[in-house]
């Protein structure tokens, strides 16, 4: 299989001759299991570990392979191969990794489209929706809303749904469609290119790995039922993969996610919610948090109806959450430059030592 119909382009094959890779095979990451990596190589598929000294320069989490990289690497034998570089990424879908403070754990990277995927009979949620919103829009990645379990609502229904998000989310491509009656998968199939990876967002139990199944066109993924007593989604899919779907295009499934973290998303912000964005340049005062100040153009748009206050609410919510981020990786950064700096200190105090 050529390195083109997993995504390969002629940005990588530059990065790759400047990095002085020409004697490494190249490889897209296609799972991952607990730092063992399955790589897809013009030859076959390789089960990868890392160099050591790839693992010891790791700073954090975002500095190991993800599913969707670019990777060079050796072959050992047939089945095995050691991983020496990640070829720089064009894109990363990343969120706020969970129980480390101010570390983004890794999504999927070199994506260019993202689907977010939500029930409309359970799991419909327009706060979560811009929330994955900004993390595509800070990652440069184009979104597609993909709204499952159609057949399980009236049109009536169906058509507040769609009118609600109108509302409140501009300019992205909403895609209604059921995995029973097959329904809205032609509009979806003519939205999917050739050699372009597309990354499934969504919970546990929205209908996404009946979703990937049907669009690769065989049983990659395993299926269970929301469970009756709760409600609730089943983590069907357990870790990250990347497959091909059937009219070329490359997917990367991700077991459900519950909560999704913000991380540095202020660019993802801005365009987000972008009515609230623009009005902010009329505020009487520069760095106006647009909650309880003179002059506030949000506050005012807000009281005349102009902006939803659901969105408006969520939008604080976001923006608090996101300079939270941001202040624990400055903190952070600061503690790894003073661990650095005593790190240096110690070894030039062996050298003295030792004459």
């Amino acid at each position: 299989m050529k390195k083109e119909i997993l995504g390969y382009n002629k940005q990588l094959e530059v990065h790759r001759i400047n990095l002085g890779l020409q004697e490494f095979d190249i490889g897209r990451v296609i799972a991952e299991h607990k730092e063992r990596y399955i790589v897809k190589t013009e030859v076959g598929e390789f089960e990868a570990e890392i160099t050591g000294n790839l693992r010891y320069s790791a700073l954090g989490r975002e500095d190991y392979p993800a599913v969707g990289d670019w990777v060079a690497l050796i072959t050992a034998d047939e089945h095995f191969a050691i991983i020496h570089s990640i070829l720089p990424r064009q894109s990363v879908i990343g969120r706020k990794a969970a129980g480390q403070i101010g570390e983004t754990q890794i999504i999927a990277s070199n994506v260019d489209y993202a689907l977010l995927v939500q029930a409309v009979d359970r799991d419909f949620n327009i706060n979560r929706l811009e929330r994955y919103l900004s993390i595509c829009y800070s990652s440069k990645v184009e979104p597609i809303i993909v709204l499952t379990k159609t057949d399980l609502i009236g049109t009536e229904d169906l058509n507040e749904i769609l009118a609600a998000l109108n509302q409140r989310i501009k300019n992205v491509e909403v895609v209604p469609l059921s995995n029973e009656n097959r329904q809205g998968y032609e509009h979806l199939n003519k939205l999917i290119k050739t050699g372009k990876t597309y990354c499934m967002l969504g919970s546990s139990g929205v209908g996404k790995s009946t979703l990937s199944n049907n669009l690769c066109g065989s049983e990659l993924m395993k299926t269970n039922a929301i469970s009756k007593s709760t409600a609730k989604g089943r983590h069907v899919t357990t870790h990250r993969q990347l497959i091909l779907m059937e009219n070329g295009g490359i997917l990367i499934d991700n077991p459900g996610m519950r909560e999704v973290g913000l991380s540095d998303t202020s660019e993802g912000l801005e365009a987000t919610f972008s009515a609230i964005t623009k009005l902010s340049e009329n505020c009487k005062f520069k760095n106006c948090t647009h909650t309880s100040e003179t002059g506030c153009a949000v506050l005012k748009a807000l009281t005349e109806g102009i902006i939803d206050e659901h969105s408006y609410q969520n939008y604080l919510k976001m923006e608090k959450e996101n300079a939270f981020f941001e202040s624990s990786v400055a903190e952070r950064r600061k503690k790894d430059k003073a661990f650095g700096k005593m790190v240096k200190n110690v070894k030039k105090k062996n050298i003295r030592n030792k004459f």
